[in-house]
């Protein structure tokens, strides 16, 4: 109870009572008592008689600004002002005399005298003086509106935003008032109707326009001011049609210098060159080192998948960034071809102990190629367990041959990935066959090997690999660096004489690098990352002072953004491989450079790139087969109906998590998830009432 009424020693006794309590002890003012109160008597038709009482005592007021007062009401109108739920809050005492200022019994809690339909289907406007709230009844008799006139100027914004809580407010202004009425309200379920220079109420009154002719007028501006506080909300749609600006300070001297040849040359983005690159550079240098990590050290080898649609210039790019290694693949494969030609021509004319002999002196020669395009796992794991080779890389420009190939597809695509993934972690290999078999081989285990995959495939590969769960059950999606940038097909230049008359072949950024990599693929012998009998020995790349913590400053953030309610909460798989990426990065770059440590800024650097390649991850996160719903997708559509009735647009936490679309109801971790990405998306906002949480949905939506 907010106003109580007592009387003096004359008057019966109200007792401490609310106001609702007592107001039948006040006689409803007949006509025939407005008699002095011009303003009341004149509309009196227009006004709800139960609403205008006799006061005939005085009234001791317990709150607002005049708590305490015995204020002297006898002879006084009292006009009842209700709250947004409709309950007789407090009086508008009026007088005879003009000249006496009206007196609210209760100033502490907003509170309007109400002309009009008590419920909250009608157009609910608010004025701040009787006078235009009035004349405006008069003038809109006819539409469904109610009309809630403020106690007084003062009350104004704080009655608005008290009945906005539950129905919409409209407001009127003129243009040259608009930004001062329309700021104090900023937020609130509030429409402000903007007309140019005449009020609504004149041109009601004298301009003969209808309220919807003034409301259709092209001088007329109409503003929600709820909506206007809310940001557009962005898309939610799979189609990740802004692709993450690729890191290209990431590179500094000649790697910067041929990733963008690269893009220039092929016309490709910067992203597929610096993928390619590093493909380039993880392929020849896995053999040569390995890098720091922890204690110890693990293989330098890189997972690259990249996005890229026919026609996209995968194949050009990689045609540059590759070149020598290619070169070299074909100049060992003719000298295979010629020894094994030998070789059997040699052992041809040879029987018994002579050819017996020549065997064990000269065993079959190996084929030598590492580089494989077109492939399944099983082969290449055999050749490094029969010992034909140690390093190896698979290359490709058609991602669909790794993703939809026989292996990843069959039975056995579980313990395929699982030893790509044993072979990325620890350069290791077992594959145990049935003796009994015609592939039978004693051998069963390689050490020290490595593989480097660059997968580029179009988008219609990687978007189902991207999101199935054996792939990323596995933890060979996590393992992976991941590109998906802009497709440059309609901005490329293809008839321009200067830059067609332009060779690649003739940069002298590519040919070092391309001299570089012909030292690293075809190495002195006192060069030769092997040891005296033939087995790998690589370089253990170390640290420069100060490089070390720098990397666990980085490994520590990463740490700290997995943590609830944090960015990588729901990426956890991926966000705990990205420090050893960043090392394998740094190792090999320096290691490019001629260098066998690695600086602070070598390991900083490494670092913007597997973050950049999160971020692109975090933007597949939820994709789902082209034309279908993503999560986020699903909780906004029903978010929106379900509080589509709502003013405003809200809904309880713990009804959202009961009622929720499936699979989010009642899986607490993934429904704060997606509202996170929700109110990220600027589609809600999540706010405590009181003790309980609620959901805030921005009524752009509704547009």
């Amino acid at each position: 109870m907010t106003t109580t009424l007592q009387t003096d020693s004359q008057e019966k006794a109200h007792g401490k009572v609310g106001l609702s309590g007592i107001l039948g002890d006040y006689p409803i003012a007949a006509i025939e008592a407005l008699s002095d109160f011009t303003i009341l008597n004149q509309n009196y038709p227009l006004l709800n008689p139960k609403s205008l009482l006799v006061i005939d005592d005085k009234i001791t007021v317990t709150k607002g600004e005049n708590a305490g007062d015995k204020l002297d009401t006898v002879g006084a109108i009292g006009m009842v002002l209700h709250n947004k739920d409709y309950e007789p809050v407090s009086l508008l005492c009026l007088y005879a005399d003009d000249h006496i200022k009206p007196l609210i019994t209760d100033t502490s809690q907003p509170s309007a005298y109400l002309i009009g339909p008590l419920n909250n289907d009608s157009e609910l406007i608010a004025v701040d003086n009787l006078d235009d709230g009035i004349a405006l009844a008069k003038c809109l008799i006819n539409e469904d509106v109610t009309i809630a006139i403020s106690p007084n100027k003062w009350l104004f914004n704080d009655t608005v935003k008290h009945f906005s809580q539950d129905r919409p407010v409209t407001i009127f202004t003129t243009l040259d008032k608009a930004n001062e009425i329309s700021k104090p309200l900023a937020g609130h379920n509030v429409k402000v109707v903007v007309t140019s220079d005449r009020t609504v109420l004149e041109h009601l009154e004298f301009g003969g326009l209808s309220y919807d002719a003034i409301l259709a007028d092209s001088e007329t501006t109409i503003v929600n001011l709820q909506a206007d506080a809310w940001d557009e909300p962005e898309s939610l749609s799979n189609d990740p049609s802004k692709p993450t600006p690729y890191p290209i300070n990431a590179f500094t001297g000649l790697l910067r210098r041929v990733i963008e040849a690269v893009a220039y040359y092929a016309q490709v983005p910067l992203a597929m060159a610096g993928q390619c690159v590093l493909g380039a550079l993880a392929h020849m240098g896995q053999r040569f080192i390995d890098a720091p990590m922890g204690h110890g050290h693990m293989p330098a080898s890189l997972i690259l998948i990249t996005e890229g649609e026919s026609g996209s210039g995968k194949t050009q790019a990689m045609g540059l960034t590759h070149f020598k290694i290619k070169e070299y693949e074909r100049q060992q494969y003719a000298s295979y071809l010629d020894d094994i030609a030998a070789w059997e021509s040699e052992k041809a004319g040879l029987k018994g102990k002579e050819l017996a002999s020549f065997l064990d002196e000269n065993p079959k020669p190996y084929n030598p190629k590492n580089l494989f395009d077109d492939a399944t796992i099983e082969p290449i794991l055999d050749r490094f367990i029969s010992g034909d080779m140690s390093n190896a890389s698979w290359t490709t420009d058609e991602a669909g041959q790794f993703f939809n190939g026989h292996t990843m597809t069959g039975d056995t695509a579980g313990s395929a990935l699982s030893a790509i993934t044993k072979l990325y972690s620890d350069g290791e290999v077992s594959r145990l066959r049935s003796q009994k078999s015609a592939y039978a081989t004693p051998q069963t285990d390689a050490h020290g090997v490595r593989m480097t995959l660059l997968l580029q495939g179009q988008r219609v590969v990687l978007e189902q690999a991207l999101t199935d769960p054996l792939m990323n059950g596995q933890g060979f999606l996590a393992r992976a660096l991941i590109a998906c940038p802009e497709d440059l097909r309609g901005q490329r230049t293809w008839d321009d004489e200067q830059r067609r008359n332009e060779s690649p072949y003739d940069n002298p950024h590519l040919v070092e690098y391309w001299l570089r990599c012909q030292t690293l693929l075809d190495p002195l012998p006192t060069n030769l990352p092997n040891d005296s009998i033939g087995n790998p020995h690589r370089i253990k790349m170390q640290w420069t002072d100060g490089a070390e913590q720098i990397f666990y400053k980085h490994m520590q953030a990463i740490e700290n953004r997995q943590a609830q309610g944090q960015t990588f909460e729901y990426l956890k798989a991926y966000a705990s491989r990205m420090a050893e990426n960043a090392s394998r990065i740094a190792s090999l770059t320096a290691f490019f450079e001629e260098r066998k440590i690695i600086t602070a800024d070598d390991i900083t650097r490494a670092f913007m790139l597997v973050e950049y390649s999160t971020a692109e991850r975090l933007r597949y996160l939820d994709a789902a087969p082209t034309g279908e719903q993503n999560y986020s997708e699903k909780l906004s559509i029903w978010l929106v109906d379900k509080a589509k009735g709502k003013n405003p647009h809200k809904l309880g936490r713990t009804y959202i998590a009961n009622n929720a679309p499936n699979p989010m109801r009642k899986n607490t971790k993934l429904l704060q998830n997606e509202l996170d990405k929700l109110e990220s998306a600027k589609h809600i906002r999540q706010e405590m009432e009181g003790r309980s949480k609620v959901i805030l949905i921005n009524p752009k939506l509704y547009d």
